[in-house]
């Protein structure tokens, strides 16, 4: 899948964790998901949604103490 592709379709989970932040959770999953979609395919991690992966990690990890 082209880099693009990924991207965009990223974009839309971020749209919807956004406008519906009840299924927060799962969107986090689909993210991570395209994140290493994009690890395994040796394509570049774009530095602002690596940094959107560890605030949502840390929050998920505050939200289970």
């Amino acid at each position: 899948m082209a880099f693009e592709q990924i991207q965009a379709q990223i974009a839309l989970l971020v749209e919807e964790m956004v406008n519906q932040p009840e299924d927060v959770h799962e969107v986090h999953e689909q993210i991570r998901e395209k994140l290493n979609e994009m690890r395994a395919l040796g394509m570049p991690l774009p530095d602002d949604l690596v940094a959107l992966e560890r605030r949502m990690d840390g929050d998920f990890l505050e939200e289970g103490d």
